[in-house]
Formats: C-alpha cells, structure tokens, sequence
C-alpha cells in the first residue's frame, strides 16, 4: 500500500501507527516527524499540489480532509486512485478516523492502543478542568484580514473543552473580523495568537491591546487546539499547563 497524506496531521497519524515505510508522499507543511522532509517526496502544499509529482509516486490511496484541502484537490486525486476525504470536528470523530486507518491498512493493534491512551488523557483531563471557572477568549489565526476560528471548527471544539467561552462562538468557520469591535463583540478576557498558520509576534499582540478592554494576550500552540490525530497525546498536559499560565 502506497500512502500520499496530503493532511500534516494525519501524516504524523501515520507515522505513529507503524506506517513509515508505506508513505510515500507528503506536504511541506507535515511536519512532524522532523525527518520525512528529507526522505519523503514533497508534493505541494495543502491548498496547492502538484499533481504530476502525485502520479509518479504511483499511489494506491491518497488522505485529504475536507477543511485543509479544495474540492478541486481531492477531484484531481480521484482521478489517479482512491482517495480518503476525512471530516473532524470532535474528538469522537478523530478517535473513528485513527480506528478507520487501523483497519484500512492493517494496523489495528496500533490503532486501539493510541485511541485508548487518547480516551485516558481524556477523561484525566476532564477532571482536571471541571471545577475550573469559564474565560472568555478569542482566537486569532490570521492578520490582514484578521481571522478567528468560530463554531463548526476543531478549534471551536478543544476550546469548549478547556471551558473557554469564544466570543466569537456565534459566527460560522473562520470568519474576518474587525478588531477594533472586539469589545462590542464580547470582551474577551484573554486573547489568544495561534503559531500556525500566521506567525504573529509580540507587535500584533499590542496592535490588539490597543482596541480591546486590557485582555491577556498570550502565545498558544497552534498545533495543539487544530491537529487531530495521535498529537491529542501531547494535547492535554499542554492545556494543563496552559491553565497554570493564565
């Protein structure tokens, strides 16, 4: 079975359940683990592929998602062999998405094994946040425009979790926003900058503080509210953490 994941997530997925040497093509944006870049072949990115690059490595199946990759993508990709189009939007349909792989390409052993350590960080970390008081936050993952993850999202999803209120919970995907409304629009109490996909530094934190009501503003990792996949092992100890700063 030979594997193109045009998904960073669910290239490290893959990876973690035993799948390394079937992968053989992946986005410069799978990252994790660190090595592939130099022994896998890159294919484009998750918005933009190249597909003569894709036909050559003659693959048997190709992962999309439905959120990081077009409809135009996965159209292209159906045209050279099957093609997997997953859509998460909970936990719940993460552990299914880990159970599927386990069966599609025989690693089921591996598969229940992440998924059980996934349930117990899980229900860990429930306990751990039940008695914490709700926040309200926003989450920014672009600038000009400036763009925040809503409801309907993974984000949205891990939010609620940590029993952040998004003030922003209202509105569908991730919708531009106007900054200098972000009191109007809910006050939050701490403003969070995701890592990825924007790179923001210390002067878009201000830019922020200049318009809101004096929030926090604090530096998240984007990979732990957005990936799904094995990397929800890292995911709870981080928001422990997380809690502890704020």
């Amino acid at each position: 079975m030979r594997i193109v994941s045009l998904v960073p997530s669910q290239t490290e997925l893959l990876h973690d359940l035993g799948l390394e040497d079937q992968i053989v093509g992946i986005t410069k944006f799978c990252v994790h683990p660190y090595h592939y870049k130099s022994v896998k072949t890159m294919v484009g990115g998750t918005k933009q592929i190249k597909i003569e690059k894709i036909k050559a490595l003659n693959p048997d199946i190709i992962l999309c998602n439905k959120e990081e990759n077009t409809k135009e993508i996965v159209e292209a990709c159906q045209d050279i062999c099957e093609v997997h189009v997953s859509e998460l939007y909970t936990i719940e349909d993460t552990l299914k998405l880990i159970s599927y792989y386990g069966e599609r390409f025989n690693k089921r052993t591996n598969a229940e094994a992440i998924n059980e350590k996934i349930k117990y960080k899980l229900q860990d970390f429930k306990k751990f946040i039940a008695d914490k008081p709700k926040i309200k936050v926003a989450y920014f993952i672009w600038r000009k425009p400036w763009m925040v993850a809503a409801k309907n999202t993974f984000i949205d999803y891990m939010l609620t979790l940590n029993r952040f209120e998004n003030i922003y919970g209202n509105l569908e995907r991730y919708p531009e926003v106007d900054i200098t409304k972000i009191q109007q629009e809910g006050d939050p109490e701490i403003v969070m900058l995701s890592s990825e996909p924007y790179p923001f530094k210390d002067e878009h934190a201000f830019e922020i503080g200049r318009v809101a009501h004096n929030p926090k503003t604090i530096f998240v990792d984007g990979e732990l509210f957005s990936w799904y996949g094995s990397r929800l092992l890292k995911a709870f100890d981080y928001f422990k953490l997380l809690r502890e700063r704020i």
